[in-house]
This record gives C-alpha cells, structure tokens and sequence, in this order.
C-alpha cells in the first residue's frame, strides 16, 4: 500500500482522486492548496504526490519548484492532474482534466513502479 497527497483546491475532485485511490488500497492524505502540502510532506513524507496546478495560496508549479529544490524531497513522483498542462513542466506526469479513473490509476501505478524500481 502506497502513501498518497492529493493536493487540490475543489473538495470534490479530492472526493473522487480520494476514493479512487482508496478502493486501489492506498492510503491517501489530502491538502487544498501548495502550502498546505508542503506542511503535510513535511509531516510525512508520501510515496507519490498528485497535484492541481491552479490553486489559491500556492499553486502546483511553485509547490513542485519547491520540492524539487529540497534535496530530502526532489525525486518525490509528482503527478499533475490539471486543465492546463502548459503548467505542469516540472511534473513527472501529467494528467489533463478531465480523466477517467482508470487513467488516473495508471499514471499513479507507473510513478510508483519507477520510483520502485528505483529504490
């Protein structure tokens, strides 16, 4: 079971990236913007992180700019699930808006398996 952040600012598409995830037997923390989840990486850090890119507070470019910066999180697997994907340079994925579930698993399943490979 992997650790999984969705960070978005609409409840509801965490509802459904939430339970998504969850019935794929992961466990899944959330956040609503980029500063948000940089408290909760800190916190603990996940096995992959789903971001929006246009938040309030802090958008998905600068919370992955961030990440990437701190050498303790810079190969974290960001996976972007966003309307504008010209955003989402830094990503190791993206997602465009709107997917499917069975989308959204497959991305999340090849970040996992790389990173996995990796380790």
């Amino acid at each position: 079971m992997s650790k999984i952040l969705v960070v978005d600012d609409e409840p509801d598409l965490r509802f459904i990236l939430r339970r998504i995830f969850e019935r794929a037997g992961h466990e899944v923390a959330e956040a609503s913007n980029g500063a948000a989840a940089l408290g909760c990486v800190g916190r603990s850090l996940p096995d992959l992180l789903v971001t929006d890119m246009m938040m309030p507070v802090m958008g998905g470019a600068e919370l992955i700019s961030r990440l990437r910066a701190d050498p303790a999180t810079a190969q974290l697997p960001i996976l972007a699930a966003t309307g504008d994907s010209q955003l989402a340079g830094a990503a190791d994925a993206v997602l465009p808006k709107p997917y499917l579930p069975a989308q959204v698993l497959a991305a999340a399943d090849a970040l996992l398996t790389r990173k996995a490979d990796q380790t």
